[in-house]
């Protein structure tokens, strides 16, 4: 699963703390001139109650003690964003079984589809469509109950060999009454790399950027 912590959390996490810092810094200097002002202007037979100072600077000595744990925490946060990310590159170079229904074709390695249907389908289609949203093959396979898989080889209707790119591949399957069922699909390809996006990992499977959080297989390439 992708960590609930992202880089964007972690910078705004860090900007706060410095931030935090440097206003206490400010204001401590601030006070420190109050302090000796007053301490300059004092009637020596009156000296003033030194109290609220002390105070004061047992309240300061507590928010530096909590910007401190802040900064230290923002370290934690950092190292496990590094690991991460480093471990999202473990996946690069082999195959990944993800939920989705868009595939990459590289435009020579067929893409490889597992759907199952949710509920007893009578008629099930496979319909793939471009990057334009044009359909290009329709094609009807198995109607069953388990977890079927289907091979797409590249070819059009027409066996056509189509470009590289990302297509959409939709199971529509209907029941005894004609009523359409869900279905779920699991689309398998190459990660080429990993990039972040609003400070997620992602895996590049083409030009495909998959969430971490739907990949359910890591095969080595070519194995199934």
């Amino acid at each position: 699963m992708a960590n609930d912590v992202n880089i964007n959390s972690a910078l705004d996490f860090a900007k706060n703390t410095q931030r935090s810092s440097a206003q206490l810094a400010s204001d401590f200097d601030d006070f420190l001139i109050l302090l000796t002002t007053q301490l300059q202007n004092q009637d020596p037979l009156s000296p003033m109650d030194s109290t609220e100072f002390t105070n004061q600077l047992v309240s300061f000595a507590g928010v530096e003690q909590q910007i401190n744990a802040n900064s230290k925490l923002d370290s934690l946060v950092s190292l496990n964003l590094g690991s991460s990310f480093s471990s999202s590159l473990n996946y690069v170079g082999k195959d990944v079984s993800y939920l989705s229904s868009e595939g990459y074709f590289d435009g020579t390695k067929p893409v490889k589809v597992n759907y199952s249907i949710d509920g007893a389908a009578v008629s099930t289609t496979i319909n793939i469509f471009d990057k334009d949203n044009t359909l290009i093959l329709s094609q009807e396979v198995e109607s069953s109950p388990d977890v079927t898989e289907f091979i797409w080889d590249g070819n059009d209707k027409n066996g056509v060999a189509q470009p590289s790119g990302t297509y959409e591949i939709r199971v529509d399957a209907t029941d005894g009454q004609n009523a359409s069922l869900t279905s779920t699909t699991v689309v398998t390809g190459y990660v080429g790399g990993i990039e972040t996006q609003n400070g997620s990992t992602f895996l590049l499977v083409g030009e495909r950027a998959v969430s971490l959080g739907n990949v359910i297989k890591v095969s080595e390439v070519g194995q199934p």
